[in-house]
């Protein structure tokens, strides 16, 4: 029952996706339309020329405020519109319009319903026996005051309306109102019946959300306290955007008077003011406690964090860890991304997410109690706090507060995770025991690249590489899985039997961390995954594109081998020529498990001390990876091999390589394949060891290693028989 709840939750979340990524694009509008035409501010820098009244730039600005002020006023339609269209598996355009009929018909529904009752008098003024704020008008219709809870009522069940019905099959008479067409005309009927419902059941609502909004806001500071830790804590489940948008958004947030409208929700109530502000003496720091608190820890906490995670990587590895943590640390500071930070300590440390947890929660208190009134659209990056907070004036926002509190937290973190890691000896970026590659290939790889359908590139359609069907498969088949989506970093994905899905398979799909909490998964792919996501359903609505068989489980080393082709290969022993000058080792010795345990297959490797690869038999060539660092050679007796110059040098996309030959060409022992820069890959940090691997090993009763230390191209290398 958890499982399933957990579920629901977490498709609920993810369709609050869509609407919510409106709102910077509104509240942008509004911070700029409204910052530069407040009076005040124009009036202090001497702007009247340029943004004084009857000015273009002034017309502009007003429009651009008008435009932001329509987006937030109608956020209960938004939602309706967009949670139907997140909640809907197929056909979501349908889910879109009935949601958009739905809400028009609950509204008036409740009208007719309140002017019976006669809370609306035929004048259309509204009853002196009626509780101010309950009715509101929604899209010019005087309704009760459901706020964004009346969209997501919508949407929600539209969007399971839509799920049950949008293949129904109609008696022969009635077929033209069957399938799709079904669901706008269910969707009306309920929804009138809802609207009557509603009439009875929300003002019992209403006092239950006071209630809980009562929690939060009657506890003073310790309540936003808990709601700080609860919000940070539900970041790995996904479920934070269910938890904060009620505050956000509702009543559960508060409510208050703001030029003559009462505006329910924390966020509302701050942009309300926003645009009154020349009638505001300071922003509310009630209002604004469920997210001014995130600057602090955004902008400076998190990035302390990275700090301390460079300082105590490993010598070797800092290179390495310094720009992955760089460039997560840049995105949280001017974004409010945290993602790409917090999920490199989340699975490895989760003593450090705990503490990450706590301190970012008492943020939220140290903001609230210094009165900071910093608003916000998304999440609390510079962006933000540039629009509405130092552009607003510290008079109005109290924002300059932050930085001596930021600064206190920064060291807080750095210290704090500093002592962690080295005492617990914590495996966070660049203290990993082994030199785990961010893209490693494997034999699904090597045998879908000779047949040219391999691809690193995201944007390339799912028909055209494995990365759609190795997530599929990941996930337990194409049947396994009822419904895909996506948030700003995740992967989310409704799988039928979660014990069908593998991790193993799922990380090799370059995923920084997968979570399965029953039929829920979420895979962490990061920034770009919109377009895996858009790839996995194109494959998903046509699976046998590309045949699953033909690479099997990625786990599995004789990926690609099949049967006949086994039965086929020439097992008369054969000799490997040396295709590089350097040092010959064992390929146990690579730091590395993929190649060192043998996950692709057996050979050995090479300390290169000349950078030019060389044909080590006669055959062809199979397969040329894009990326120049890999070249793929089956020999004319059957040997398929794999020469990999350097150990993560994908990540150099080709730039320190020259490829001489092309795919399919025929090539003679001895014959220079690829010159390759050696200083400039060092540079770079890379190491230039190169495994040379028999990928076809399976088909061979043994591969032994002739030669170890110094050997030169063109040397006996390795015997397969």
């Amino acid at each position: 029952m958890k499982d399933k709840i957990f579920g629901v939750l977490q498709r609920v979340g993810r369709s609050f996706m869509l609407p919510i990524a409106i709102l910077p694009v509104a509240g942008l509008l509004l911070g700029l339309g409204s910052s530069f035409t407040n009076p005040t501010a124009i009036a202090t820098y001497h702007l009247e020329k340029i943004l004084g009244e009857g000015t273009l730039l002034h017309g502009l600005l007003v429009i651009m405020n008008n435009v932001g002020s329509a987006i937030f006023d109608n956020l209960p339609l938004i939602f309706a519109v967009g949670v139907a269209i997140g909640m809907a598996k197929r056909e979501k355009e349908v889910a879109a319009l009935s949601s958009l009929i739905a809400f028009f018909v609950m509204h008036i529904s409740i009208n007719a319903v309140l002017q019976n009752a006669g809370k609306i008098l035929p004048d259309g003024s509204i009853s002196n026996d009626v509780l101010e704020g309950t009715i509101a008008s929604v899209c010019g219709i005087d309704t009760l005051q459901m706020g964004v809870f009346g969209g997501i009522i919508v949407g929600l069940g539209v969007a399971a309306l839509h799920n049950r019905f949008h293949r129904i099959v109609l008696p022969n008479a009635l077929s033209f109102f069957g399938g799709s067409r079904f669901v706008p005309i269910i969707s009306t009927i309920v929804y009138m019946f809802v609207g009557i419902l509603m009439y009875f059941l929300w003002p019992l609502v209403q006092s239950g959300i006071y209630a809980l909004g009562s929690l939060v806001t009657g506890t003073g500071y310790f309540g936003t306290l808990i709601f700080g830790i609860v919000k940070r804590a539900l970041i790995p489940f996904g479920l934070h955007h269910v938890f904060y948008l009620p505050f956000w958004q509702t009543a559960v947030g508060g409510a208050m008077n703001v030029a003559g409208q009462l505006v329910q929700g924390g966020q509302n109530i701050f942009f309300a003011q926003l645009a009154d502000a020349a009638n505001v003496t300071h922003f509310s720091a009630d209002a604004t406690r469920y997210f001014s608190g995130e600057f602090i820890f955004m902008i400076f906490g998190l990035p302390g964090a990275a700090l301390a995670m460079y300082r105590t990587a490993k010598p070797e590895k800092k290179k390495a860890a310094g720009g992955l943590l760089l460039s997560a640390a840049l995105t949280c500071m001017l974004t409010g991304i945290t993602e790409p930070i917090e999920f490199s300590f989340l699975f490895v440390a989760p003593i450090l997410f705990v503490v990450q947890v706590i301190l970012a929660g008492s943020c939220y208190m140290v903001a609230h109690m210094l009165n900071i009134a910093v608003g916000l659209t998304f999440s609390g990056g510079f962006i933000d706090l540039l629009l509405f907070g130092i552009l607003q004036g510290n008079a109005k926002t109290s924002w300059i507060r932050i930085i001596p509190v930021g600064i206190i937290y920064f060291f807080l973190y750095y210290f704090i995770f500093t002592l962690l890691i080295k005492r617990r000896n914590l495996k966070t970026p660049g203290r990993e025991d082994d030199d785990a590659e961010t893209r490693l290939y494997t034999k699904a790889d090597v045998n879908a690249a000779r047949s040219g359908k391999i691809s690193d590139n995201p944007n390339e359609k799912a028909g055209t590489d494995h990365l759609s069907a190795a997530i599929a498969q990941g996930l337990g088949g194409a049947s396994n899985i009822s419904d895909v989506d996506c948030c700003a970093t995740r992967l989310r994905v409704t799988v039928k039997n979660p014990e069908k899905v593998s991790e193993a398979v799922l990380k090799q799909t370059n995923a920084r961390g997968v979570i399965t909490k029953g039929q829920g998964v979420q895979v962490i792919y990061g920034p770009h995954v919109t377009v895996i996501k858009a790839n996995l359903e194109d494959y998903l609505s046509n699976p046998n594109e590309i045949e699953e068989s033909s690479f099997g489980k990625l786990e599995n080393t004789t990926i690609g081998m099949t049967d006949r082709a086994q039965q086929e290969t020439n097992k008369s022993a054969s000799d490997i020529l040396s295709p590089i000058t350097g040092t010959a080792i064992e390929l146990s010795r690579i730091e590395d498990g993929v190649f060192s345990e043998g996950m692709l297959g057996q050979g050995a490797a090479i300390e290169p001390s000349e950078g030019k690869v060389y044909a080590p038999f006669n055959g062809r060539v199979s397969m040329v990876f894009d990326t120049k660092h890999a070249l793929g050679l089956t020999s004319d007796n059957g040997v398929e091999l794999l020469i990999h110059i350097g150990i993560d040098t994908v990540k150099l996309e080709g730039r320190p390589y020259t490829i001489h030959v092309e795919n399919g060409a025929e090539i003679k022992a001895g014959q220079l394949l690829a010159e390759f820069d050696i200083s400039a890959i060092g540079k770079e940090g890379f190491r230039t060891i190169t495994p040379v691997i028999i990928t076809n090993s399976d088909a061979y009763t043994s591969i032994s290693l002739q030669k170890t230390g110094e050997i030169r191209k063109g040397e006996k290398f390795l015997i397969v028989k």
